[in-house]
Protein backbone atom coordinates (compact mmCIF):
# COMPACT_ATOMS: atom_id res chain seq x y z
CA UNK A 1 0.00 0.00 0.00
CA UNK A 2 1.60 3.94 -1.17
CA UNK A 3 2.23 6.36 1.68
CA UNK A 4 -0.63 8.37 0.34
CA UNK A 5 -3.08 4.98 0.04
CA UNK A 6 -2.29 4.35 3.90
CA UNK A 7 -3.03 7.84 5.22
CA UNK A 8 -6.43 7.59 3.73
CA UNK A 9 -6.99 4.39 5.06
CA UNK A 10 -5.14 3.53 8.10
CA UNK A 11 -7.04 0.70 9.30
CA UNK A 12 -6.11 -1.34 6.29
CA UNK A 13 -2.84 -0.35 6.19
CA UNK A 14 -2.39 -1.37 10.14
CA UNK A 15 -4.20 -4.59 9.62
CA UNK A 16 -1.49 -5.55 6.75
CA UNK A 17 0.96 -4.28 8.32
CA UNK A 18 -0.04 -6.74 11.44
CA UNK A 19 0.46 -9.92 9.28
CA UNK A 20 -3.42 -11.01 10.29
CA UNK A 21 -4.91 -9.98 6.80
CA UNK A 22 -7.74 -12.14 5.63
CA UNK A 23 -6.52 -13.00 1.72
CA UNK A 24 -10.72 -12.93 1.20
CA UNK A 25 -10.25 -9.38 2.00
CA UNK A 26 -7.81 -8.48 -1.03
CA UNK A 27 -11.04 -8.18 -3.37
CA UNK A 28 -13.29 -6.55 -1.46
CA UNK A 29 -10.83 -3.74 -0.66
CA UNK A 30 -9.93 -3.70 -4.42
CA UNK A 31 -13.66 -3.19 -5.19
CA UNK A 32 -14.91 -0.99 -2.17
CA UNK A 33 -12.29 0.50 -0.45
CA UNK A 34 -13.63 2.76 1.72
CA UNK A 35 -16.11 -0.42 3.05
CA UNK A 36 -13.27 -2.17 3.69
CA UNK A 37 -11.73 0.65 5.60
CA UNK A 38 -14.84 0.98 7.53
CA UNK A 39 -15.21 -2.62 8.42
CA UNK A 40 -12.09 -2.63 9.59
CA UNK A 41 -12.35 0.11 12.22
CA UNK A 42 -15.34 -1.39 13.64
CA UNK A 43 -13.56 -4.69 13.88
CA UNK A 44 -10.66 -3.71 15.37
CA UNK A 45 -12.53 -1.42 18.06
CA UNK A 46 -12.42 -4.21 20.34
CA UNK A 47 -8.65 -5.01 20.03
CA UNK A 48 -7.47 -1.40 20.74
CA UNK A 49 -10.20 -1.15 23.91
CA UNK A 50 -11.09 -2.94 26.58
CA UNK A 51 -10.03 -4.89 29.62
CA UNK A 52 -9.39 -8.56 28.01
CA UNK A 53 -5.64 -8.99 26.99
CA UNK A 54 -5.47 -9.75 23.12
CA UNK A 55 -4.52 -13.52 24.14
CA UNK A 56 -8.24 -14.38 25.40
CA UNK A 57 -9.10 -11.71 22.73
CA UNK A 58 -7.60 -14.44 19.63
CA UNK A 59 -9.35 -17.58 22.12
CA UNK A 60 -12.85 -15.65 21.57
CA UNK A 61 -12.18 -15.30 17.70
CA UNK A 62 -10.87 -19.67 17.45
CA UNK A 63 -14.08 -20.19 18.99
CA UNK A 64 -16.57 -18.29 16.76
CA UNK A 65 -14.66 -19.12 13.58
CA UNK A 66 -14.65 -23.17 14.85
CA UNK A 67 -18.31 -22.69 15.72
CA UNK A 68 -21.04 -25.22 13.69
CA UNK A 69 -22.60 -21.81 12.53
CA UNK A 70 -19.45 -20.46 11.24
CA UNK A 71 -17.04 -23.40 10.54
CA UNK A 72 -14.47 -21.30 9.21
CA UNK A 73 -11.22 -22.92 8.62
CA UNK A 74 -9.23 -20.04 7.82
CA UNK A 75 -9.79 -17.62 10.53
CA UNK A 76 -9.63 -20.67 12.96
CA UNK A 77 -6.21 -21.17 12.06
CA UNK A 78 -5.13 -17.36 11.91
CA UNK A 79 -6.54 -17.02 15.44
CA UNK A 80 -4.77 -20.11 16.87
CA UNK A 81 -1.55 -18.57 15.46
CA UNK A 82 -2.43 -15.14 16.96
CA UNK A 83 -3.44 -16.64 20.17
CA UNK A 84 -0.36 -18.75 20.17
CA UNK A 85 1.85 -15.95 19.83
CA UNK A 86 -0.28 -14.20 22.87
CA UNK A 87 1.12 -16.99 24.67
CA UNK A 88 -1.80 -19.38 24.71
CA UNK A 89 -0.99 -22.81 25.74
CA UNK A 90 -2.30 -25.55 23.57
CA UNK A 91 -4.47 -26.79 26.43
CA UNK A 92 -6.20 -23.35 26.51
CA UNK A 93 -7.23 -23.50 22.93
CA UNK A 94 -8.00 -27.06 23.14
CA UNK A 95 -10.73 -26.00 25.71
CA UNK A 96 -11.48 -23.05 23.83
CA UNK A 97 -12.54 -25.49 20.89
CA UNK A 98 -14.42 -28.13 22.97
CA UNK A 99 -16.42 -25.19 24.72
CA UNK A 100 -17.71 -24.53 21.07
CA UNK A 101 -19.18 -27.98 21.17
CA UNK A 102 -22.19 -26.86 22.46
CA UNK A 103 -23.52 -25.51 19.32
CA UNK A 104 -22.39 -28.88 17.80
CA UNK A 105 -19.01 -31.43 17.67
CA UNK A 106 -18.42 -30.25 14.06
CA UNK A 107 -16.44 -27.67 16.14
CA UNK A 108 -13.51 -30.34 17.08
CA UNK A 109 -13.74 -32.14 13.77
CA UNK A 110 -12.99 -28.82 12.16
CA UNK A 111 -10.31 -27.38 14.94
CA UNK A 112 -8.25 -30.06 16.42
CA UNK A 113 -6.51 -30.68 13.41
CA UNK A 114 -5.53 -27.16 12.44
CA UNK A 115 -4.56 -26.77 16.26
CA UNK A 116 -2.03 -29.75 15.64
CA UNK A 117 -0.80 -27.96 12.63
CA UNK A 118 -0.28 -25.07 13.78
CA UNK A 119 1.36 -26.34 17.24
CA UNK A 120 3.78 -28.45 14.97
CA UNK A 121 4.49 -24.96 12.53
CA UNK A 122 5.04 -23.14 16.23
CA UNK A 123 6.91 -25.52 17.82
CA UNK A 124 9.11 -25.64 14.56
CA UNK A 125 9.59 -21.49 14.58
CA UNK A 126 10.15 -21.54 18.22
CA UNK A 127 14.48 -21.40 17.77
CA UNK A 128 13.76 -18.20 15.59
CA UNK A 129 11.68 -17.37 17.88
CA UNK A 130 13.18 -17.57 20.98
CA UNK A 131 16.46 -15.92 20.24
CA UNK A 132 16.40 -13.12 23.60
CA UNK A 133 12.78 -13.62 24.40
CA UNK A 134 11.32 -16.48 27.10
CA UNK A 135 9.31 -19.65 26.52
CA UNK A 136 6.08 -20.14 26.41
CA UNK A 137 4.49 -21.70 29.52
CA UNK A 138 1.89 -23.58 29.89
CA UNK A 139 0.75 -27.13 29.52
CA UNK A 140 2.01 -28.49 26.11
Amino acid sequence: MKKTEAMKRPATAAQKESGDWNPLWTTLEAWDPAFMEAYLQLRNVPFSNGPLPKKYKELILVAINAATTHLYAPGVRRHIRNALQQGATRAEVLETIELTTVLGIHACNLAVPILEEELAAFDKARPARESGTKKRKGKR
